[in-house]
């Protein structure tokens, strides 16, 4: 029984030096120096503030992609015991001792480290030698998680180590998506070779349907479930842990504002869930564009003629008012009573019912007619109506309309109903136009009566934000009440998947004004490095950072680009006439890499022409990435198929080492504005000034 302790236990392993020598190198270049400067470093001034708002646990939007990113540099923050107290207000501003810089920045160096080694091993998997796999550089996980899948089921389909493979690529596709939507045209990419693949899979005749059916499945597992699945967890996690309210909260509707600690929740904690006949309410227009505002309205009246010659009614104004005021309260009544108070027990407001909206101080109703708009000509006047004798009666009867309904007899809810409303008289909608008063209006947003309304654009949408059931009928009693806090109590805490649903979609939609920036450039100008990015300048000795590529990498990418494309033309061509020029394995290989490189390339470059945003350099660097792994294969086609003399092989062998001495030269000639020291000259930095286009800085003596 106990036999097996008269051998000893041996564990053997295999050691890759290469892989080795690579991770060592990849940390080496990518963590020395890492707190240098101990100063704010061009895009850390906009991450960093994200960084000491998740220290603070106060919630924020970003519309520049999805949280996982965010949430990975605050972990460095965190795990160095970062408060969250620093102000995030230049580039170049020295850091206080509290910000634990090394631990901020150790999370993206260690990422930019690993895809050395991880290049080497995509190379190897793509069945490349291994001298071809120590001439990658970059790549990405998802690709080589993938390829190390294929690459087993050939042997042992759903082994453990199948299994793991598979999953790890779904893991990785949701990470790639998580950091940035770019992300999502390499997750396609890699969704494109998985279907070609299993399309190849079911022309197997050894394959039966039921193999093909599990499969496909554990695929759709892995691809599509899983990446879905840990998408929401980043948004889960991101939501968990930014529950304080901010300044970033406003653009969210008022139910999400609500389930923030702080702000808005602390105004309308113990409100009434159900609006009554008699309560006291305050209309926030759901869409809070061009900021949020609330339906408003004060004793100032339309002028009697605009500055282009039209009438108005000459009614008291209404408008949209992007701030809290008393005068933003509304009190709804029944046209069918004269009181202006909640009846015991009170009477509810449902979809469809018929209401008239009295302004609160002024006790004026809620007013629309056929006079045309101050700033919208073609939209009706929206006013509080004041009776003038003459012959233009009150028209301020309006239907309430639930659009967010579930039946059509639903209640008209506090936070949680987004309502429209229409005028019976002229089936006009209740809108804001956006477009900002004159000073007789002090500016404030345009509300108009929309006759041609189709569908439920926001601006028509309405939802109460703060809310009372009123009790006092003399107008002075009513003013004081106005007023005064609520206090009934009601919970109005969303589901994770309505409010991730809302930060979702404000994300893909809010849009900040793009301005023109100094280092910002074209798509054009990446492919042959003509602009630069200036990270930090030292304030006094000159020594600064650049985001500038290697000359001889970049130029020798593009090359190999192009020497691909035109050897696959060409191979095609004489495939066609049915001349071979290379084994069918070989085809096959080089077929694979250009999918997976070349593939990468165009999906991660092409789509910026068609993007309306700031582009800068670094944009450019997946697709770089892709194409820089062409290189090594591009040189060991030509060395394996177009060099078959002794004497050309070692005539191309010494071009690869001096090419290879070229690449190194660059780095260590260009090493001091990649680190930032040491701090060069005048002259050594216009030494450095290899194209005109780049803005290499250089203090004027």
């Amino acid at each position: 029984m106990l036999g097996f302790l008269k051998e000893p236990v041996v564990v053997t392993a295999e050691i890759n030096v290469n892989l080795v020598a690579l991770t060592v190198m990849g940390l080496i270049t990518r963590l020395w120096g890492l707190c240098y400067p101990r100063a704010v470093v061009f895009d850390e001034v906009y991450y960093g503030q994200f960084v000491s708002l998740y220290m603070k646990r106060i919630f924020f939007v970003d519309d520049s992609g999805p949280p996982f990113g965010h949430m990975l540099l605050a972990l460095g923050g965190y795990l160095g015991g970062f408060d969250g107290n620093f102000l995030w207000n230049r580039i170049g501003a020295e850091y206080t001792m509290n910000v634990p810089v090394w631990s901020l920045r150790l999370l993206p160096a260690l990422a930019g480290a690993l895809c050395v080694p991880l290049a080497y091993q995509i190379l190897v998997e793509l069945h490349f030698s291994h001298c071809a796999a120590l001439g990658a550089a970059l790549l990405i996980l998802l690709v080589l998680s993938y390829l190390k899948f294929y690459n087993l089921q050939r042997h042992r389909s759903f082994s453990g180590r199948w299994w793991f493979w598979l999953m790890l690529t779904g893991v990785a596709c949701s990470c790639a998506v998580g950091v940035k939507y770019m992300g999502l045209f390499t997750y396609m990419l890699l969704l494109a070779i998985a279907g070609l693949h299993f399309w190849h899979m079911i022309g197997d005749q050894t394959l039966s349907n039921v193999s093909l059916l599990c499969h496909f499945l554990a695929r759709g597992l892995a691809l599509l479930l899983i990446p879905v699945v840990m998408y929401l967890s980043f948004f889960y996690v991101h939501l968990a842990l930014l529950y304080c309210s901010g300044p970033h909260d406003q653009i969210m509707t008022s139910a999400f504002q609500a389930s923030l600690e702080g702000g808005l929740a602390r105004i309308t904690q113990g409100q009434p869930l159900e609006v009554a006949y008699g309560s006291q309410i305050t209309l926030r227009n759901v869409l809070g564009k061009p900021m949020q505002c609330w339906l408003h309205s004060h004793t100032n009246t339309y002028p009697i003629r605009y500055e282009n010659g039209r009438g108005s009614s000459h009614q008291q104004q209404v408008t949209c008012y992007p701030f809290k005021d008393v005068n933003n309260w509304w009190i709804v009544k029944d046209p069918g009573m004269q009181q202006l108070v909640v009846s015991n027990p009170p009477r509810p407001v449902r979809h469809g019912h018929i209401v008239q909206l009295v302004h609160g101080i002024t006790t004026r109703y809620l007013n629309t007619h056929d006079v045309a708009a101050p700033l919208s000509p073609h939209s009706q006047e929206v006013s509080c109506y004041i009776d003038y004798n003459i012959s233009m009666p009150a028209q301020n009867l309006w239907r309430v309309e639930i659009v967010n309904r579930e039946s059509d007899t639903d209640v008209w809810k506090t936070i949680l109903s987004e309502v429209r409303f229409v005028h019976v008289n002229t089936s006009a909608v209740l809108k804001l136009s956006g477009a900002s008063l004159p000073e007789w209006g002090y500016r404030q947003l345009e509300v108009v009566g929309e006759k041609l309304s189709k569908g439920y654009h926001q601006s028509m949408l309405w939802n109460v934000e703060e809310h009372r059931y009123g009790k006092s009928q003399e107008q002075k009693e009513r003013e004081v009440e106005l007023h005064s806090p609520t206090q009934m109590d009601i919970s109005k805490n969303l589901s994770f998947m309505a409010k991730f649903t809302e930060l979702q979609w404000k994300i893909l939609t809010l849009k900040n004004e793009d301005t023109e920036h100094k280092y910002s450039s074209s798509a054009l100008d990446w492919i042959t490095m003509d602009t630069n990015i200036a990270y930090w300048l030292h304030p006094t000795s000159g020594a600064q950072i650049h985001l500038l590529g290697n000359v001889v990498t970049w130029a020798s990418a593009n090359a190999a680009a192009l020497v691909y494309t035109c050897l696959s033309l060409w191979y095609l061509i004489r495939r066609r006439r049915r001349i071979y020029d290379i084994p069918e394995d070989s085809w096959q290989l080089w077929v694979s890499a250009g999918g997976v490189c070349g593939g990468g390339w165009v999906v991660n470059y092409l789509p910026f022409f068609l993007m309306e945003k700031t582009l800068f350099l670094y944009h450019y660097l997946p697709a770089l990435t892709f194409q820089i792994l062409l290189i090594p294969v591009v040189l060991q086609h030509l060395g394996d198929h177009l060099c078959r003399s002794v004497l050309l092989k070692s005539m191309f062998s010494a071009l690869i080492v001096a090419w290879f001495s070229s690449v190194y030269f660059v780095y260590c000639t260009f090493s001091p504005v990649t680190y930032g020291q040491p701090a060069l000259s005048m002259t050594e930095l216009k030494d450095l000034r290899w194209k005109d286009s780049w803005n290499i800085l250089i203090r004027k003596q």
